[in-house]
């Protein structure tokens, strides 16, 4: 099983869903994404979030566990990001209670979700197919990992408790990274 490992620089990185790997100097390059102007216009990772409605309740999460501020920095950041309906699979009343009375758990969700780097979904699809059958395991910015496979032509990814994410988007170009898209909240055990 192939897994990819990186660095926590600081504090600031600590920020919510994304994918990237540590390669040698000479393969960096390669593997990450190039923020074309194009990205500059689209905004940071909050501000696309925040002009799609579809992430709503991830915006309202981000605010609540102070996040904010970390995913408008510099990245670059993957953010597989659950949409409105990923937080409505979870059992009624968990997003008020993690929003208001628990956002240490919160942002551990959170921070389960990026993974620092940009990676866009061609890389990522390489990189799960050089892994084999076992997958592509992913280490998160908060310390957990989880795993990347292909399953019926897409990427799926399953969390440390063995539940599974599809993705139904991906490349969404953000100035600081990369946002994919995801059916269900990952959790990290």
């Amino acid at each position: 099983m192939k897994i990819i490992h990186f660095t926590l620089a600081s504090a600031a990185a600590l920020a919510l869903v994304a994918c990237g790997s540590e390669t040698p100097a000479d393969e960096t390059a390669a593997d990450e994404i190039a923020v074309s102007e194009d990205a500059t216009a689209n905004g940071n990772i909050v501000e696309v979030a925040q002009g799609d409605e579809t992430f709503s309740t991830l915006v309202a999460a981000v605010t609540a566990a102070e996040l904010g501020e970390t995913l408008s920095g510099p990245g670059p950041f993957t953010v597989f990001a659950p949409t409105n309906d990923a937080f409505g699979k979870l059992p009624e009343g968990t997003v008020e209670k993690l929003t208001t009375e628990d956002t240490e758990t919160l942002t551990s969700i959170l921070t389960y979700h990026v993974v620092e780097g940009g990676v866009d979904a061609a890389t990522l699809t390489a990189a799960i197919e050089e892994a084999g059958d076992a997958g592509y395991t992913v280490t998160t910015v908060g310390g957990g990992t989880f795993t990347a496979t292909i399953a019926d032509g897409g990427v799926v990814l399953t969390d440390a408790a063995g539940n599974t994410a599809k993705v139904t988007e991906t490349d969404v170009v953000a100035s600081n990274g990369m946002i994919h898209v995801i059916d269900t909240v990952m959790m990290p055990q």
